[in-house]
């Protein structure tokens, strides 16, 4: 167990419905294109694959993945969808927890590296991704910037949502480098909202390659999403792409 927290059955249960606009396949085209023209003709390993709303479309694309997953409900729902033989998951943490064989590409979306809360877990999951991947592999990693620009002297919150049914805000404990996302969500019609949150560890671009290149991984790419668009001090987020050396040093 890592210092990730433990998604739920209920959580689980409810994660897809609320995920729904970006699991479209208008919304999720380009994630696909850009993961499977980087795993090539090889195999692809998805950290915290979840509920399998990259994998199992980009299985269904023909892509060969193969999942990592911390909670055991979460593969529950996947399991739904796509059975062990055609996607095999692995129930453990995404920094230490190794699978049989090489692949051409590990992949790590929304957000998801921040799940673990200290710094030396996040180089290990650069490091576990450096193991997994053969001579010329690519680690990608899908990232938002932290929005610290957005922080007048003296405020600890940042609001990343205000819609009819959903608030959700961000506040910043600038020392340890930890935000916790606080969403309130309206499940029903009677107005009554449902209060969640959780931890999360920011890191800026600058320190994953840090991270990469302790693991032995040289950046190769870094743009603002997943249809290319170039990365600027404007950018709200990030997908990078770092590679396994196929030269030995």
């Amino acid at each position: 167990m890592t210092s990730s927290e433990l998604w739920n059955r209920a959580t689980a249960e409810r994660y897809d419905t609320e995920e729904a606009e970006s699991s479209s396949p208008a919304a999720l085209e380009p994630t696909l294109a850009f993961l499977a023209e980087l795993a090539g003709d090889g195999r692809a390993l998805e950290f915290a694959i979840g509920t399998g709303r990259v994998g199992v479309p980009l299985r269904e694309r023909g892509v060969p993945v193969v999942g990592i997953e911390l909670s055991e409900h979460m593969t529950a729902v996947l399991r739904r969808k796509i059975d062990e033989d055609t996607l095999p998951v692995f129930v453990g943490d995404m920094a230490t927890t190794v699978v049989p064989g090489g692949f051409t590409l590990v992949y790590l979306v929304y957000n998801t590296i921040t799940n673990l809360l200290t710094q030396d877990e996040q180089v290990e999951c650069f490091r576990n991704a450096a193991r997994h991947l053969e001579p010329g592999g690519r680690f990608v990693i899908e990232l938002g910037v932290p929005a610290l620009r957005s922080l007048p002297p003296g405020q600890v919150a940042v609001p990343f949502d205000v819609s009819e049914r959903h608030l959700g805000f961000d506040t910043f404990d600038l020392v340890e480098q930890i935000l916790v996302s606080h969403h309130l969500t309206r499940d029903g019609e009677d107005g009554r909202y449902r209060r969640d949150n959780s931890r999360h560890r920011y890191a800026w671009p600058a320190e994953l390659d840090l991270m990469a290149r302790i693991a032995g991984l040289e950046p190769e790419r870094r743009v603002a999403d997943w249809d290319g668009a170039p990365f600027t001090q404007e950018s709200a987020k990030h997908v990078s792409v770092w590679r396994k050396p196929t030269r030995v040093t």
